[in-house]
């Protein structure tokens, strides 16, 4: 392997996270980060910035919560949920659909394209929620061994997104995964269990889940 591809230790990263500024997006440099507790994260005309953020964001699958009205939308059956269906769609609304308090979208033409060659190699996945046959919601990450990296997600419908992670989280809890990296703070995520937890302790997690293979290939 190229020892240019290594990354500093994340200790070394500023008070806000940031610790590299540079490089590429390949799927190398990429899986190297992921594995070490970085992730980029820029804006069109920035160079690609890497940050490894303490504390760090997660969501451990047997600690999910959800509401009482979320479990009878659940019943209902409004929504269909599909994995690996389109990938490509749904990163590309994850680009289009504005978010409250976000100006402006950090994925990058060269960051789609990134992903897409991830999704190709059978590492990133998507979850597609579907009211009959539009697309309404989803979101995808990258899987490593016992660890899901989620990267973005979108709706376009009350409940659309929420029903896209709650049956992500539940499948990946079913194949024995250790938690769910959710990056940075939002009160959404909080509201379904997610929790901070010292970088220290996510590295050392992350240490411990190179020892799984990881499931690797189209979901469904």
């Amino acid at each position: 392997m190229n020892p240019t591809w290594y990354f500093p230790p994340v200790d070394l990263a500023n008070p806000d996270g940031l610790l590299a500024i540079g490089g590429d997006l390949s799927p190398e440099k990429l899986l190297i980060a992921y594995q070490s507790g970085i992730f980029p994260w820029y804006s069109e005309g920035q160079p690609i910035l890497w940050w490894s953020p303490d504390p760090r964001f997660i969501l451990y699958p047997a600690k999910l919560r959800f509401s009482r009205s979320m479990k009878q939308t659940f019943r209902k059956n409004i929504f269909t949920v599909t994995y690996d269906k389109a990938f490509g769609k749904v990163i590309s609304l994850c680009k289009r659909i504005p978010r409250k308090g976000q100006e402006g979208t950090w994925i990058t033409p060269e960051m789609q394209e990134a992903y897409m060659q991830l999704h190709r190699l059978g590492l990133a996945h998507s979850v597609e929620v579907w009211r009959e046959d539009r697309l309404v919601g989803g979101l995808y990450g990258l899987a490593l061994g016992k660890c899901f990296f989620g990267e973005s997600m979108f709706s376009l419908e009350s409940n659309a997104s929420k029903m896209g992670f709650i049956s992500l989280v539940k499948r990946l809890e079913e194949r024995k995964y250790q938690l769910i990296d959710c990056q940075v703070y939002t009160a959404h995520l909080e509201s379904l269990g997610a929790e901070m937890i010292p970088r220290s302790e996510f590295v050392e997690m992350l240490r411990e889940n190179q020892h799984f293979e990881t499931e690797q290939g189209k979901w469904e």
